[in-house]
């Protein structure tokens, strides 16, 4: 690789690990290029962007960024997965295929500032995605409505009861 093309391939990465919201490294030491043409797709499809970058690189693109957490990490064959949206769905797509290929291994990761283990990251991927974090909360918030609405219903319908209540003590007619 020519000088020109590092400073290509550093400024990407450095540009990619400014704007992540997560960052995770991989080691895909041995598997075949369709399997990992397989999970970049996986990651692709979760909102992810997956690239096998020099370690030396990666190393000056963290240093420039402020996630030299992962530096220790950058040995032997390595691809860098991040993406700027959905870290959750990255980590379960991340987890998925390392549960299937068990060539693909999961070192470690940068979620915002802060450093993520392996187990950290298989940790991410069991919460809930953000749709479903999103409908829990318009649950929640549209609960309090539904029952103040429901105390309001109920003063009149009271009313109802107590008056059917006495119009059959007095041997009147219901009302209704």
């Amino acid at each position: 690789m020519d000088k020109n093309t590092k400073k290509t391939v550093l400024a990407e990465l450095s540009a990619s690990f400014a704007k992540a919201a997560a960052v995770f490294i991989t080691d895909f030491k041995g598997l075949s290029m369709p399997t990992l043409t397989q999970i970049r797709r996986r990651i692709k499809n979760a909102g992810g962007s997956f690239r096998v970058a020099k370690n030396t690189l990666s190393r000056l693109a963290c240093d420039s960024t402020g996630r030299e957490g992962v530096k220790p990490y950058l040995t032997g064959n390595n691809a860098v997965a991040h993406t700027e949206n959905d870290p959750v769905s990255l980590a379960k797509a991340l987890t998925d295929s390392a549960k299937e290929q068990e060539k693909f291994v999961i070192k470690c990761g940068i979620l915002g500032e802060r450093f993520l283990t392996a187990e950290d990251v298989k940790t991410l991927a069991q919460l809930p995605s953000r749709e479903a974090l999103l409908a829990s909360l318009l649950g929640t918030l549209n609960a309090v409505p539904a029952a103040f609405v429901r105390q309001l219903a109920a003063v009149p319908q009271s009313l109802l009861f107590a008056l059917n209540a006495v119009a059959s003590q007095k041997g009147g007619e219901r009302t209704e």
